[in-house]
């Protein structure tokens, strides 16, 4: 695991916490404290946490500290490897599962916000669960028959989310006769 840092103009790629160090002691506006470096460290052994860090310069001035898998400069800012092969090939398989052709029924459930109008006559985004079931040929296919079957009743300003995320699901129920 590397770690991309930014501070305004300045950015890197390091490959420890010491390099990271030794790059924000290059820059003259940031003190380096041994909290700092204890920050750093700590966030830096932490496994399960990936997100990024901003460590405070002074009032309302901080640099960035990502972690990242690319080996370059030049490949992190292709977003080369900000996810491991394995997770990018886990999304592959996925979306095939979803475009995959299997024509039956199929029960899918879309949790979306929806635009309502309150007493004052301003809008309002509620969260909404809409379950059907239809005739499809595939996963996708069910999605956009549900989404097309929403857009046509709900206002135009309501929400859907991605067919990918965790707000679609859908389930197989047979084949049709």
């Amino acid at each position: 695991m590397n770690i991309y840092l930014r501070y305004f103009d300045n950015e890197t790629l390091v490959y420890s916490v010491e390099e990271a160090v030794e790059f924000l002691a290059s820059l003259q506006e940031i003190d380096i404290t041994d909290s700092l470096v204890a920050e750093i460290n700590e966030w830096f052994q932490d496994g399960e946490n990936n997100f990024p860090k901003r460590c405070r310069v002074r009032p309302r001035v901080y640099f960035i500290a990502i972690k990242t898998e690319a080996q370059t400069l030049q490949d992190f800012k292709e977003k080369k490897a900000l996810r491991s092969v394995q997770e990018n090939e886990a999304k592959n398989n996925e979306m095939m599962r979803l475009t995959e052709e299997h024509e039956g029924w199929y029960e899918g459930t879309l949790d979306f916000k929806r635009v309502v109008i309150n007493h004052l006559g301003k809008c309002e985004y509620r969260d909404t669960t809409f379950t059907a079931r239809c005739k499809a040929k595939s996963p996708k296919d069910c999605y956009e028959r549900i989404t097309n079957h929403l857009k046509q009743r709900v206002d135009s300003r309501s929400q859907f989310p991605s067919i990918k995320g965790k707000n679609f699901k859908y389930s197989y129920l047979g084949k049709c006769k």
